[in-house]
């Protein structure tokens, strides 16, 4: 990792957080006063005065670009969704090695976020655990999210060429959602550290597809 990234990253969330980020114009201003509010206050205890008063807009700036509080939450998660993960799997691009040094950085990246003074947990997990899980704008939100996740780690595991590629992707998430909750609880960075051990003894202990043997002469 290259130290001049990492610091500014974990000094101020702009790597990680949209809330961090300068907004380019009002509907940004909204947005990033109600994702701070959001992701560290909650969502149903955030009323649409406290975003106003920090946004420092009026009302009807708001209602002109969002018809609803339940629509400025799915912009808010879509902003910080995209902004954690260009930053997360920015840092992850700079890891060189196999697919497996690069599952194992994961944790690494994860430490930088949780030891963030900013560090509020995943969005989605505190979204989906705080409203009734039949909310559906909720729900696809963080479906969509971890699809990208489960994604990036099944190509992983394909490249190490693991028999069950689906399950060691799940496997691998699990341990990610785990870290993610528990540092948030505890405010404790080192339990990356816990899951990447973690994930090192479900590496090695998963099973490789033996390459073809090539066989010369007639096929029988």
């Amino acid at each position: 990792m290259k130290d001049g990234v990492q610091d500014i990253c974990v000094r101020d969330g702009s790597g990680w957080s949209f809330a961090a980020l300068p907004p380019n114009n009002a509907r940004d201003k909204i947005m990033s006063a109600a994702s701070f509010l959001f992701c560290n206050h909650g969502f149903a205890a955030t009323g649409i005065d406290s975003i106003l008063n920090r946004a420092g807009t009026a009302k009807a700036t708001l209602y002109h670009h969002f018809s609803s509080k339940e629509e400025l939450i799915a912009a808010v998660l879509e902003a910080e969704g995209e902004t954690w993960r260009n930053w997360f799997f920015g840092r992850l691009a700079e890891v060189e090695g196999p697919a497996q040094d690069r599952i194992l950085a994961v944790f690494d990246v994860l430490e930088e976020w949780f030891a963030d003074p900013g560090f509020y947990g995943c969005p989605f997990i505190n979204a989906v655990a705080e409203f009734d899980t039949g909310n559906e704008a909720v729900r696809r939100a963080a479906d969509l999210h971890k699809e990208h996740l489960i994604t990036w780690l099944r190509a992983q595991a394909i490249e190490m060429k693991v028999a069950d590629v689906p399950e060691m992707a799940r496997s691998i998430a699990v341990l990610i959602d785990g870290a993610i909750v528990a540092a948030q609880h505890s405010r404790d960075p080192s339990f990356a550290r816990t899951a990447r051990r973690l994930a090192e003894c479900h590496l090695a202990s998963i099973k490789v597809d033996a390459p073809a043997r090539a066989t010369g002469g007639r096929a029988t």
